[in-house]
Formats: C-alpha cells, structure tokens, sequence
C-alpha cells in the first residue's frame, strides 16, 4: 500500500527542511492519493519543476515508491512553470503543489533513471 499523499509530503517538507531549504504546499490537493508536482525556485527568477513519473519506469520490485522526473535538463523562467502547474490543475483538481526555495536547486526527490 502506497503512503497517503498528506503524510509523503509532511515527510518530504520535512527532508527539505533539515537541509536548511525552505519549502511550503502552495495547493493542497486530495489527502490519500493526489499527485503531487514539485517546483524548486532557484531565486533568480528560474526554477525546476519536477512531475510524478510514467508508470512505464517503476521497478516491480519497487512499485510503491514516488518517482519524479524534470521537465527540463535546465532551470526554465518562473512564468512557463507556472503555466504548466496551472494546466496541471485544470486537469487534475486533486493535485497538490509543493514549492522549496534553494539557489542550488536541489530538490531531494527520487528521480526516475532514464
């Protein structure tokens, strides 16, 4: 059984935080199951964004787990992923938002292997 969605994002805030990087849920999406997306802003007007990954690339060993992967290779402009984020939740009301702050841009997310 999958970790409800509240408790994975109470645990990754919490990971974000004893690495001294600020982060907050912007959207609170459904408690048990909702997709989560993670913006992580580098303060310089850029950010990452990182969505759930394909079901495609889950190991069967390890069906459970919550995989992400970029949307870019780089930073892109703040406006273009809070395009994407706002077409996300008009597609799925459930989703939730997850921003950190950190000009490193490191995110502490399980990334898919592509």
């Amino acid at each position: 059984m999958r970790l409800k969605t509240s408790i994975w994002v109470a645990a990754y805030l919490r990971r974000c935080q004893t690495a001294g990087v600020f982060g907050a849920v912007r959207r609170r999406g459904a408690e048990e199951a909702g997709t989560v997306f993670v913006k992580v802003a580098t303060m310089d007007g850029s950010a990452m964004l990182y969505v759930p990954a394909p079901q495609t690339v889950y190991d069967e060993s390890r069906p459970l787990e919550r995989l992400f992967t970029p949307v870019s290779a780089a930073p892109i402009p703040e406006p273009s992923v809070e395009e994407r984020l706002a077409k996300e939740v008009r597609f799925d009301p459930d989703a939730w938002i997850v921003e950190t702050e950190d000009k490193e841009g490191r995110h502490f997310l399980d990334l898919a292997k592509a």
